[in-house]
């Protein structure tokens, strides 16, 4: 087994064999005990175990074996064989484990051993859940402090691959808290120490993108023009054997081109090429549900259509899918809801606007040459599953001049294809297969039978003069999102205005009955300034 560390990172006076392992006292679930030794024992030669603990306990949990709490218990039950760790290895949450690291603060106190207050720092670092402000904030800056105070110890003694590991995980924890908020991918993890150790690499992969440019920038300002083109990021096969978890690799390019026009374009798309993007994984269905039908209450059956492709799915993948409904029934902004509720971005496409050539991507030659849609939407959106949604499918146009959109779609739509689609602009194969398609309609009578078949075609219900008392609420709502307010500045309608209101919309759009809402508030800010 591992020999414990002090807190100074000074190793207590044994050395390690590696031919024979010390056996330990078991006194509390040895069954554990054993197994985190065991554990230990089989990695005496491993490099992470000159790492401060903080440091080696939360590299651990990087191959999910679930048994760095063990190893932990183990080391702990050495030192102090009194205390009780049972509760904590059943429960592995943050309750007992901050009542576990309490109990080692106050060892260490009574008996003046500064071991034991690194144990409950590592013990609250395997604990502590996901951030958010002010949540454990006093725990999670306690560790965080020994984090970087533990960055010092033995620095010199470790590989570089090793040191890249730790600086990795150091600036992932400390910059979880703010993330966390803006990355909803990060939200599905129940613990801290592998928000970390997700974003870590993810930090890592920007810088060490950046160095590469910096690197290329100054071959380009050498002159030296008759040297082959620089590498513009590792092979692909380099790159997708250093995949991410949840991560995928959608456009990779080998080399630089020579071409002027190419190196504009590669440059602005830089971010999204050979680099490994996040997928947004599926968040609580019942939430995103409850939430809809707040705002679409006569909608629960399109909900639960398009809901029942992520259940038990780890990722956000949907079907294909056609919204037909009336005009003003609210398809549109219930695609993009649908889209923040579940974590994605929006691209909107004008079906009325739109061809293939444009949707589809144009040709490198062309001086307005583009990627196709579905790229320019990764690339805007930062993962590699967000939402195009084109509105008003059935009205685009007919000619076949430019391509029609309703044959360029086919080949998004196709699984294989999508998969390996070859974009015209930046000539190579881009993987699409994960981006999301809603579209709407007012009709599907004009649409060929080869899109509608490869659709699934939903009937959006119009709102009747029944669902008025649920829709008011949303309306408000959305009303004091428009104008900057908190909804509870906006009184519920009264007798009256309720009356009013009713008489005035008897189902249909949502939009006009948002424009009877709006007039009846202004009258009602007027009366309030006479009164």
């Amino acid at each position: 087994m591992s020999e414990p560390f002090d807190d100074d990172g000074d190793e207590d006076g044994n050395s390690h064999d590696d031919d024979s392992v010390e056996e330990i006292s078991i006194t509390v679930d040895g069954e554990r005990i054993l197994l985190g030794t065991a554990a230990d024992s089989g990695d005496l030669k491993d490099e992470r175990l000159r790492l401060h603990r903080l440091f080696r306990y939360g590299l651990l949990c990087a191959d999910r074996s679930g048994l760095a709490q063990e190893r932990l218990a183990a080391e702990i039950n050495e030192i102090a064989p009194k205390i009780a760790l049972q509760p904590w290895l059943i429960a592995k949450d943050y309750a007992t484990g901050a009542l576990l690291a309490d109990e080692l603060d106050r060892l260490a106190t009574r008996e003046d051993q500064a071991i034991l207050r690194s144990f409950a720092d590592c013990v609250r670092l395997l604990s502590l859940p996901a951030p958010h402000i002010a949540y454990h904030a006093k725990h999670y800056r306690r560790v965080t402090a020994a984090l970087f105070v533990a960055r010092k110890k033995r620095w010199n003694t470790l590989s570089q691959t090793m040191l890249a590991e730790v600086e990795s995980f150091l600036y992932g924890w400390a910059a979880a808290p703010l993330m966390l908020h803006v990355m909803p991918e990060l939200q599905h993890y129940d613990r801290a120490v592998l928000v970390a150790l997700h974003l870590g690499p993810l930090m890592a992969l920007c810088r060490i993108q950046e160095a590469r440019d910096s690197v290329r920038n100054e071959q380009h300002r050498d002159g030296n023009n008759n040297r082959a083109p620089a590498k513009m990021a590792a092979p692909r096969d380099s790159i997708l054997a250093k995949l991410p978890p949840d991560h995928i690799l959608v456009c990779s390019l080998p080399e630089e081109t020579t071409n002027s026009s190419s190196k504009n374009l590669t440059r602005i798309y830089t971010p999204a090429i050979n680099t490994p993007l996040p997928l947004a994984l599926t968040p609580p269905l019942h939430e995103v549900r409850s939430k809809l039908l707040f705002e679409f209450p006569y909608a629960h059956e399109a909900i639960d259509a398009i809901l029942s492709d992520l259940i038990g799915q780890r990722m956000v993948r949907l079907k294909p899918t056609l919204l037909v409904g009336k005009p003003g029934a609210g398809k549109s902004r219930f695609a993009r809801r649908l889209a923040e509720e579940l974590g994605l971005a929006v691209w909107r496409v004008d079906g009325a606007q739109s061809d293939g050539a444009i949707f589809a991507g144009t040709d490198r030659r062309w001086h307005s040459t583009e990627p196709c849609h579905p790229f320019m939407a990764i690339h805007r959106a930062g993962h590699a599953n967000p939402l195009v949604l084109i509105d008003e499918l059935e009205k685009a146009g007919t000619r076949s001049d430019y391509g029609r959109l309703w044959d360029c779609l086919l080949g998004f739509f196709e699984p294989e294809t999508a998969a390996r689609y070859p974009d015209p602009a930046l000539q190579t194969a881009l993987d699409l297969s994960h981006v999301n398609y809603i579209m709407t309609a007012n009709s599907t009578n004009a649409l060929p039978s080869p899109l509608r078949d490869r659709l699934r075609v939903i009937s959006f219900a119009a709102p009747t003069s029944g669902d008025l008392d649920a829709l008011l609420p949303a309306v408000l709502a959305s009303i004091a999102v428009e104008r900057q307010l908190d909804p509870r500045w906006i009184m519920p309608l009264d007798g009256d205005e309720h009356h009013a209101t009713a008489q005035h919309w008897g189902g249909g759009s949502v939009r006009q009955l948002k424009r009877i809402v709006e007039v009846i508030l202004k009258e009602r800010e007027k009366q309030s300034i006479r009164n």
